[in-house]
């Protein structure tokens, strides 16, 4: 919706603005159901391979602490080190990103200028932000949110066990 189709609101420009809302909320509303399916069907895959990164950094990062005059097995625990943050950061990004558009629908919406559109488009923009106040996460299995903060809370995560057990030794 922009200025100029507002001010020339005929009731052809108001049905193809309401048609374009309407398929607008059915696309995202498409959008947040597939992505609950595949939420449902791999949350137990990533659940275990979050436990397993977790462990395995940890492990690793131990590894490293303990370095025992072997140069290959000092670089092999590097590169493990390093490609374990890199698949948590970017898991993590993806869902940062998707909660990022999600945010960006609600804030377009809530930026239109919908006291110059007709009742019929206002009540639509009406259920819109009605829909988008409700926060969305991307909650895997109760235990993991799709964020940055959750990639953060990963390291630290590792950080701590690798302390025990290095602590431990």
């Amino acid at each position: 919706m922009n200025i100029k189709v507002l001010q020339n609101i005929t009731m052809e420009g108001s049905t193809f603005t309401y048609n374009g809302i309407i398929c607008a909320v059915n696309i995202h509303r498409q959008a947040l159901k597939l992505f609950k399916r595949f939420q449902s069907a791999i949350k137990i895959m990533v659940i275990c391979l979050m436990v397993c990164g977790v462990i395995a950094l940890s492990l690793n990062l131990y590894q490293i602490a303990s370095f025992t005059n072997n140069v290959k097995e000092l670089l092999l625990s590097s590169c493990y080190v390093f490609l374990i943050i890199l698949y948590m950061f970017l898991s993590n990004y993806m869902g940062q990103n998707i909660l990022e558009h999600n945010k960006h629908v609600f804030v377009t919406v809530y930026n239109v200028q919908w006291y110059k559109a007709p009742l019929r488009i206002q009540k639509m923009i009406l259920f819109l932000l009605q829909r988008g106040a409700k926060e969305y996460t991307l909650n895997i299995g109760g235990l993991i949110d799709g964020s940055m903060e959750c990639f953060a809370t990963l390291l630290k995560t590792s950080v701590s066990y690798f302390t025990v057990i290095y602590s431990t030794q």
